[in-house]
């Protein structure tokens, strides 16, 4: 850990320890192993030569295991054949500089040191940091950030020493996904493509590690967005994650709507109902989006479709208010208007955003009276009216038969240019009996659709662009502007699957899973859209977030999709529509969750679908 780049340990958004090296007899150990062994912990191996005559092999193993909060133990394996009595030193630093800082190349110095208890600390005007060693240092050097240690170790023997970096006062991290009361289910996969079991695994591990407790509400957790840039609650993500993971069971879906609840804007005003969320970029073509909205409107969705996986009716009527200030907040926006507009003045009316807007309100409506509430008719004549308006205004005409438009600007004009976006358009929401919700393209279009995201100027061979390859503006590690994001490529394929495009597809899930191998199936929430050729691997984006929320619970979409499960826990029924070109040949699942028990599901490779464990009254669906 040298502290360039991102390195080091965070805390509350803020470094606590930039750098951190070691020498062992005077040298740094020759790295042989780096590995995330984790998604909260990772490894390190070095090697050393102490006896220069005994050949090139070495006879000394460094073995650095770093955790997630905040522990890094140092083990020194000997292979000698006499004992040995090794000087170890670890030079440490930081600057104690905040994440903003450093994604922006400003962090500054690294800050004096202190020698303080067995270790050294840090202090500025904004915080203060130490680190403790275990066993203390037989010395510690302040003006050089440096604690030594001489150690012996007996021929075949080891010996340890263990930092512990922590800003002062703070106690020990607890890992919420670890504890027994974790809201999603230990799922496991099996089946012919070894990859299978292996994202499924990692999948959950990931989202595990970024479970987080509400500290005013302890019983509630939601899922931070990713490390290291996104560590706290993300609104729409958070949402975006907790529905994606439905398959793992409902827990994590109620806590997640009970937090955001608690921060939805109530009063008079037009903000009223809305649930509160950043800004975020929206590529070359279009202004920063209001992820507010999104979550405004993830949120009934949320609701009504885990009611479908399992939900129990008390939860459901606990949460029911909430989301119907949200659908009010949706009918207020649009008023008059056919579309929901950008909330800032001189916005676009973004394509994105009416697709969220349009399945809010069908799966609204359905909430809404299957809860015995008024209000679902309203909705669903808003919808069809947006389904009319929508064929007619958001389709561009050309020679290859034409393409949803990104977005219409405020003088009406298209924006023509093709992204990733567009993929919410097949995104309809699960209604009850295991039927999927209308959508805002007609067959002949989503045809279309389908056969754009299927080309090369999409389907980079590791995922879905975020935008077409042939479009100005386009950067393979644009954010929006060209890279892969998981989330929207695992809502292609569920899509696409779910229209009957299995093709396009199985191009894009072999994609993802060829990349997700590449990763070590920790995906990251992006990498590169470069094209894929023979012998390549996908290239890194220096500031993706790995773990994140939504990649992770993406993997689960991904391999479900395969199965096609559509619960309707409240009329006790199951339907499944599985992928019938079954392209990772045959796949199990044990494990899964619905209506609160376990559900375990094999698919054949000739793409038929069985279900081997299923809660008591469960019937399998037509």
């Amino acid at each position: 850990m040298t502290g360039r780049g991102l390195e080091g340990f965070y805390r509350a958004g803020r470094r606590v320890l930039s750098r951190c090296e070691v020498r062992v007899a005077g040298r740094e150990p020759l790295a042989v192993q780096a590995r995330m062994a984790a998604a909260d912990r990772a490894r390190f191996v070095g090697t050393l030569r102490t006896s220069p005559q005994a050949g090139p092999d070495p006879d000394v193993v460094v073995e650095r295991n770093r955790l997630a909060d905040g522990t890094e133990r140092i083990t020194l394996h000997s292979a000698a054949p006499r004992p040995l009595r090794l000087p170890v030193e670890v030079s440490l630093g930081t600057d104690l500089a905040d994440l903003g800082s450093i994604a922006s190349g400003r962090a500054g110095p690294e800050l004096p040191a202190s020698v303080h208890d067995s270790g050294l600390r840090w202090s500025c005007a904004t915080g203060n940091a130490s680190v403790t060693a275990a066993p203390p240092p037989s010395d510690a050097l302040a003006s050089a950030g440096l604690l030594r240690w001489e150690l012996d170790l007996p021929p075949g023997g080891s010996r340890s020493v263990e930092l512990r970096v922590r800003p002062d006062g703070a106690g020990p991290l607890r890992a919420v996904g670890r504890a027994a009361t974790s809201p999603l289910a230990a799922a496991r996969a099996e089946g012919d493509d070894p990859r299978v079991p292996d994202l499924l695994r990692t999948s959950i591990e990931d989202l595990q590690a970024l479970l987080l407790r509400d500290p005013a509400n302890p019983a509630d957790t939601h899922l931070a967005a990713g490390a290291p840039w996104r560590c706290g609650l993300a609104p729409a993500d958070a949402l975006v994650a907790a529905r994606t993971a439905l398959p793992l069971g409902t827990g994590l879906a109620a806590g997640t709507l009970r937090i955001l609840a608690r921060t939805q804007l109530t009063g008079p005003g037009p903000q009223s109902g809305m649930i509160p969320g950043p800004r975020r970029d929206a590529g070359p073509h279009l202004p920063p989006q209001c992820t507010g909205t999104e979550a405004t409107l993830l949120f009934p969705v949320l609701l009504a479709e885990a009611r479908r996986w399992g939900l129990g009716e008390q939860e459901t009527e606990e949460l029911l208010p909430a989301a119907e200030r949200c659908l009010t907040w949706l009918r207020t926006t649009v008023g008059d208007d056919t579309y929901l507009r950008d909330p800032h003045p001189g916005g676009p009316v973004r394509c994105e955003t009416q697709a969220h807007a349009h399945r809010a309100a069908l799966l609204g409506a359905d909430l809404l009276d299957t809860c015995g509430r008024t209000g679902g008719p309203a909705l669903r004549q808003w919808a069809q009216a947006l389904r009319t308006a929508f064929r007619k205004d958001f389709w561009v005409d050309d020679l290859g038969g034409g393409r949803p438009a990104a977005a219409r600007a405020p003088d009406g004009s298209p924006v023509p240019h093709l992204g990733a976006a567009a993929v919410h358009l097949l995104d309809t929401g699960l209604l009850g009996e295991g039927a999927l919700a209308p959508g805002l393209l007609d067959k002949v279009r989503t045809e279309n659709l389908a056969r754009l995201l299927g080309s090369p100027v999409m389907d980079s061979g590791w995922g879905l662009r975020g935008l077409g390859a042939k479009e100005p503006g386009f950067n393979p590690f644009g954010h929006r502007a060209g890279a892969v994001r998981i989330q929207e490529t695992a809502v292609a394929v569920a899509g696409l699957a779910a229209a009957g495009y299995e093709k396009e597809a199985t191009s894009l899930l072999r994609g993802v899973l060829a990349a997700a191998e590449t990763f070590g199936h920790r995906l990251p929430d992006m990498y590169a859209g470069e094209q894929r050729t023979e012998g390549s691997a996908p290239l890194p984006h220096p500031a993706a977030c790995r773990p994140a929320a939504t990649p992770a619970a993406a993997g689960v979409l991904l391999l479900t999709t395969l199965v096609g499960i559509r619960p309707d826990a409240p009329a006790g029924t199951v339907t499944l529509r599985p992928m019938r070109s079954a392209p990772l040949g045959e796949i199990g699942f044990t494990g899964l969750r619905i209506a609160g028990a376990p559900f375990s599901v094999r698919v054949s490779r000739l793409g038929l679908a069985m279900v081997e464990e299923a809660a008591d009254g469960l019937q399998l669906g037509v």
